[in-house]
């Protein structure tokens, strides 16, 4: 196939240009090596420091997938089971109503315990970093029960029950951060060394990613960047872009989000998984863990299914496995399609869109117009039958209490996600795109909802499940 390097890199600079953002880097890996690399803008204030493919970003959610792999790598090598049960590692956890051996590593990788979005991981970062005063920070220091600073406080939290499951443990997947908290502490308990220095072992160092690290505060970053390492950028309430050099601290959730690499380094370790653990002729991770991580037992479709630690989708005909990541001054997504590809785009400002960077390279490798979207939930132009059984108000408690309202509005389904004013379209089935209304052909999220006894209880607003609030539980401030 005849790919276009200088065709891509043109597209790529006009949509850097386009955004605004302060730095970038990107990389493209293929069975030939390297199709493309480049950096965008700057890694810090000073425009004479420009972002370059081995510039040190965080990759935040990213992370997920490594701890992910260190679960299968060792059930591969027989030093636990998927199957375990939680309560095997932490004998005092209980999520309400759960079986205690139904909550199992898998299911915690799969984010489908049955744990709903929830604070603490929110005030992690509050309590052990350096935050400028927001209303966020201020909200998070005062309901912070404690620093959050070790796992047993996490595990207290969850057991304690103040809050209504999301199904059965299996029934419904929900983005839970605390889910990949307990992981991280489950693989030091399995492995007999923590989980930073089993990702060092045995996948950074054979994959020769000497530019990555698994750290808490960046100081280990900062020493192996040698100075090649970037600030993190943000946008005030006035749009105006802000800096500072203050990583995100949240120590029990290390393997969930704590990882920094480069973009040339982060590619090889996509390719290794497109190649079922062989890099460079060698098996450096037991093909059996790439099957158990993303393999046949998982659904192939357009719409996304997730696995353990990757999103696994049907894109331009070819398998793709990713993740996207997003911290305090991190925006970034990276994954593999089959066939020994590796993908990813790393960004210094948070809280910004990667998906079209991220697809540009895609449709780069298979070959498609570069400005070929791949968004699966599509509307359908018809109106829903029953659109009273979605109407409510929907919470979710992760950081500030966030809802999804959705009403009845003259035939047609409104509402607000997030304080943002939304039209709904249909796409099918219980999926609804949430349009931003004041620009309708903006996506803000896809909704997908859940019904019982003729209306909804949940919604899935993006990969996490909001549940239905009544009268009297935002008579008590969960607004």
């Amino acid at each position: 196939m005849n790919r276009n390097a200088a065709a891509l890199d043109a597209h790529l600079s006009a949509l850097f240009q386009k955004r605004g953002y302060p730095g970038m880097a990107v990389c493209v890996r293929g069975p030939e090596g390297v199709l493309y690399e480049r950096g965008f803008g700057r890694r810090s204030m000073d425009p004479e420091r420009p972002a370059d493919p081995d510039t040190v970003f965080g990759i935040a959610s990213m992370s997920k997938s490594m701890t992910a792999l260190a679960c299968c790598i060792l059930e591969a090598e027989g030093r636990m089971r998927l199957e375990d049960p939680v309560v095997k590692y932490f004998p005092a956890l209980h999520i309400p109503g759960a079986p205690d051996d139904c909550v199992t590593v898998r299911t915690l990788a799969m984010h489908r315990s049955g744990l709903p979005p929830m604070e603490p991981l929110e005030w992690s970062i509050a309590m052990n970093s350096a935050e400028r005063d927001t209303h966020w920070y201020r909200e998070m220091v005062r309901t912070a029960p404690n620093k959050m600073d070790r796992i047993e406080q996490i595990v207290d939290y969850i057991s304690a029950g103040n809050y209504q499951p999301v199904g059965a443990p299996g029934e419904y997947m929900s983005y839970s951060n605390e889910g990949y908290a307990l992981l991280s502490y489950i693989v030091d308990q399995a492995a007999g060394i923590t989980l930073e220095e089993f990702l060092k072992k045995r996948i950074f160092e054979p994959l020769g990613m000497t530019r990555t690290v698994l750290d808490l505060d960046g100081g280990e970053a900062r020493t192996l960047a040698g100075g090649n390492i970037t600030s993190l950028f943000e946008r005030d309430d006035d749009g105006k872009l802000v800096w500072d050099d203050n990583w995100s601290i949240l120590p029990p959730f290390r393997g969930c989000a704590c990882v920094k690499s480069t973009a040339r380094d982060i590619t090889k370790y996509y390719q290794m998984l497109s190649n079922s653990g062989v890099w460079e002729g060698r098996q450096v991770v037991p093909a059996q863990a790439v099957e158990r991580m993303v393999g046949r037992e998982f659904p192939l479709r357009r719409k996304y299914y997730y696995c353990m630690g990757l999103e696994k989708s049907l894109l331009g005909g070819r398998m793709v496995c990713q993740h996207s990541g997003g911290l305090h001054g991190v925006s970034t997504m990276g994954g593999f399609l089959e066939g020994g590809y590796g993908a990813a785009v790393l960004c210094n400002e948070g809280d910004v869109d990667m998906d079209e960077f991220q697809w540009a390279c895609y449709n780069f490798i298979l070959g498609l117009p570069l400005d070929t979207g791949h968004h699966w939930a599509v509307p359908n132009g018809k109106d829903f039958r029953q659109p009273e059984l979605l109407c409510g108000d929907f919470l979710a408690r992760e950081g500030l209490p966030a809802h999804c309202v959705v009403r009845l509005e003259n035939g047609r389904l409104t509402g607000t996600y997030q304080d943002k004013p939304v039209l709904l379209r249909w796409c099918g089935e219980n999926i609804f795109l949430a349009m931003d209304a004041k620009d309708p052909e903006k996506r803000l999220t896809t909704l997908r909802f859940y019904t019982r006894n003729g209306s909804a209880w949940g919604v899935k607003c993006g990969s996490r499940i909001y549940q239905r609030v009544g009268d009297e539980a935002r008579q008590k401030g969960e607004m």
